[in-house]
């Protein structure tokens, strides 16, 4: 099955509604920049350059965009400001991480030992509680069995925030009382998958940025009472981030990048904000692939990230 077969026409439209802040800002700065120009010189370098920029892509990623396309330009020798979409298009297609679902189902497993861990990190605020929950949904809807893990013991309302997700999708949860070992509930919680023939565990987990040792140990000590149980555990260590806050999420994956290896990212509030370029700076910058972009506050306004999928939205509204 292909990738225009999987993704329906619904999602789509949602994803395209779920960008439309973004679009909007972003091909708003990008039509002023080359109206009533015929031909891509270094002012309309310069202006895409503060295009992407203030769009929040990155400084960094934004010069190898532009790089890039000033290669593009000597090679091809002229490039209008038509072809400019669409080289700007396949260059940034082309820098972001590849997260190996482009041709699988929705929320389908990769194929190995089950039940399949995830481990989810970040901080207070970035939705983390909330993507878990809309996981959980999506795995069982897709006929997986789920079992949630609150090791996020440092605050009170994590577990009761989880705690009521567990109940509205029906899903089971292994919790303990507040200031208990977060080590001690991922150990409970996959021996309890595991007894149980479950497919997915997500373990949610404290995100303390402020003491980065600590929050290092406490990681490693998560894991390493999984790998007893399950050897392959985790088998994706997944950080949220709020893309609303720009380049503060970038910051705050470079932090957790150091704390912990991570494989994946979900970034949440993309619909309210017009800081969706951030999704292809940390991409690129970090080279971990997004795997999940939070588009809505419904159910189903949590996506597979698709990368085609997501820079054809970006430029559904080409500039001509």
């Amino acid at each position: 099955m292909g990738v225009f077969d999987i993704f329906s026409k619904d999602k789509k439209e949602n994803l395209n509604k779920g960008l439309s802040r973004t679009k909007e800002g972003f091909f708003s700065k990008m039509s002023r920049a080359i109206a009533g120009r015929s031909k891509v010189d270094d002012d309309i370098l310069d202006e895409l350059e503060e295009v992407l920029v203030t769009s929040d892509v990155g400084v960094e990623t934004t010069l190898k965009i532009i790089e890039r396309i000033e290669k593009r330009i000597a090679r091809e020798k002229y490039v209008n400001t038509e072809e400019l979409s669409s080289v700007l298009r396949e260059e940034i297609t082309s820098m972001l991480a590849d997260n190996n679902v482009e041709e699988l189902e929705d929320f389908e497993l990769p194929e190995g030992k089950r039940p399949y861990v995830i481990m989810v990190v970040g901080v207070n605020g970035v939705g983390k509680t909330t993507t878990i929950g809309k996981l959980a949904y999506h795995f069982k809807k897709a006929g997986k069995k789920v079992f949630l893990g609150a090791a996020d013991t440092f605050r009170a309302a994590a577990v009761e925030q989880l705690t009521i997700w567990s109940q509205r999708v029906d899903v089971d949860i292994v919790k303990q009382k507040m200031g208990s070992d977060p080590a001690s509930v991922a150990y409970d919680t996959l021996s309890s998958a595991v007894a149980n023939n479950a497919d997915v565990v997500i373990i949610d987990t404290a995100g303390r940025l402020h003491n980065k040792i600590n929050l290092m140990n406490e990681l490693t000590k998560i894991k390493n009472v999984m790998k007893k149980i399950l050897p392959e555990a985790p088998q994706e260590i997944l950080l949220i981030l709020d893309g609303s806050t720009g380049q503060n999420a970038y910051n705050q994956a470079k932090e957790f990048s150091k704390a912990t290896e991570i494989t994946a990212l979900a970034i949440t509030k993309l619909d309210g904000t017009a800081r969706g370029g951030v999704v292809i700076g940390i991409s690129d910058q970090l080279q971990i692939p997004v795997k999940y972009i939070g588009i809505g506050e419904g159910l189903e306004d949590l996506q597979i990230f698709r990368k085609n999928e997501f820079v054809n939205s970006l430029f559904d509204n080409n500039v001509k």
